[in-house]
């Protein structure tokens, strides 16, 4: 059977048809966040077949096998790549409202050409036909961006990474700007049992030794000016809980030297560690004219049994349900009283959250940036039709959608990028029901630079693209 995905999808009006097909439709890709493979892209892989490419690193469908009574085995373990492709096939047709099943279709249709629905009867027709076309030299991980128009896609890296395939990419002249992002998350978390061997990682990274808090953020920085040059543009942090607590340099060096000797530390510890820790970053963020992203309130790894099983990054997170006006406001108003607050992406897993993050964003913009703290795009579980609405009309109501720098990916998965077309056609449509419902002004051109600048433009400037 046919698709459901026509021209039209997702735009039910005139003017948003029009927004769509005469503007939003051919403008490029930036994906500022997401987790993709630069190894993958700067050896620009050939996959094996269509399992390889779009079920191995996404927990997303992985979540859904799960709710659907698919075996683990079929999911991450080691049954044959076929079999794991049918597993999925034999969920999709349960996930009707479900972001995943337009994705799923989108995806088949832009990439391959492939029409039909995806179900357990025509599973192996569109698995002979996907493997057939990824073996063709188009379809390289290299061809697959540039068939989605990407100019910019920003990876997410952990501090020690070496950037190898960054710096091999930039030497390369590669038309995609692959750009790492600074993760700065095990830098923060003191309290995980993995810190100091991540420590250890760290001091080899920065070719020095960490005898103390002074030494640590030495090689951060030194690690932040190797990323510089590898062509960073963002740092990037994923906050559980918010935190702040008042603190100076010499307790901080305190509670460092206790970690170091394996000593326990109490929550308000760990809480001034990382509040001291994430203001220094910030300001060494700032002094790059970097975009620092906060990505605030996932509760991780809640499965325990699953975790020993499998790792993280495995679908076993969940929103997370705490307060942060308070320790928010604090983390800004410190930087921002030094005139070091750098360029902020405000995300909450949590859509309770978006009134604050919408406001408090309008507490710290700037004369010389449009849009400088931005309440960042749905993220994660929010990313669907419901959540980019609603993110997008919180937005509209408190601060100004036009400087909005728009969608972003966070996947892990090549063939994700249709997910910008699908964020794109809800903007039109949102724009045009303004308009049919006489909220807006049925002004096109000036609709139209609203698209524009949200889909692309607006990122582009604010990154320094």
């Amino acid at each position: 059977m046919k698709t459901f995905i026509n021209d039209n999808f997702l735009l039910y009006n005139d003017v948003a048809e029009e927004l769509y097909h005469d503007t939003a439709k051919n403008l490029p890709i930036i994906d500022y966040h997401n987790h993709l493979s630069p190894e993958e892209i700067y050896e620009d892989k050939k996959f094996t077949n269509i399992t390889e490419a779009w079920l191995a690193h996404d927990h997303y469908k992985w979540r859904a096998m799960r709710a659907n009574g698919i075996n683990e085995d079929l999911i991450t373990g080691k049954a044959p790549d076929f079999d794991k492709f049918l597993a999925w096939s034999k969920t999709v047709p349960n996930m009707l409202g479900n972001p995943l099943y337009h994705w799923t279709h989108l995806e088949l249709l832009r990439y391959f050409d492939i029409d039909i629905l995806l179900n357990e009867a025509s599973a192996n027709e569109i698995w002979t036909e996907v493997n057939s076309q990824l073996s063709k030299p188009n379809k390289s991980a290299r061809s697959l961006l540039d068939e989605q128009q990407v100019k910019f896609v920003g990876t997410t890296d952990d501090p020690v990474d070496s950037l190898h395939h960054h710096s091999a990419l930039l030497k390369e002249d590669y038309d995609v700007f692959v750009s790492p992002s600074f993760r700065a998350d095990n830098a923060l978390d003191i309290e995980k049992e993995s810190f100091i061997d991540w420590l250890v990682d760290l001091e080899k990274a920065s070719n020095m030794k960490i005898k103390g808090y002074t030494d640590f953020i030495q090689a951060l920085e030194k690690r932040i000016d190797y990323f510089d040059q590898m062509g960073c543009k963002s740092a990037d942090c994923g906050i559980g809980k918010m935190f702040y607590e008042e603190t100076n340099k010499n307790e901080v060096e305190v509670i460092f030297n206790k970690r170091l000797n394996h000593t326990s530390l109490t929550s308000v510890e760990i809480d001034k560690f990382k509040t001291y820790t994430f203001l220094i970053l910030g300001e060494l963020y700032a002094d790059k004219n970097w975009v620092n992203q906060m990505h605030i309130g996932a509760l991780r790894d809640t499965n325990t049994k699953m975790f020993n099983r499998i790792g993280n990054n495995s679908g076993y997170d969940s929103i997370n349900d705490n307060q942060m006006a308070y320790e928010l406001a604090n983390i800004l108003n410190e930087l921002d009283k030094k005139d070091k607050l750098p360029k902020t992406v405000l995300y909450s897993l949590n859509q309770k959250d978006y009134y604050v993050l919408a406001t408090m964003a309008g507490n710290f913009q700037s004369d010389e940036i449009a849009g400088k703290v931005q309440f960042g795009t749905s993220w994660w579980f929010n990313d669907q039709i419901d959540g980019m609405e609603y993110q997008m009309k919180v937005l509209a109501n408190i601060g100004l959608i036009s400087n909005f720098i728009g969608m972003l990916t966070d996947s892990r998965s090549i063939l994700s990028f249709p997910r910008h077309e699908y964020f794109r056609r809800i903007l039109c449509n949102i724009l045009g029901e303004w308009v049919t419902q006489g909220k807006a002004p049925h002004d096109i051109e000036l609709l139209k630079e609203y698209v524009k600048g949200i889909s692309y433009y607006n990122v582009k400037k604010y990154l320094n693209i």
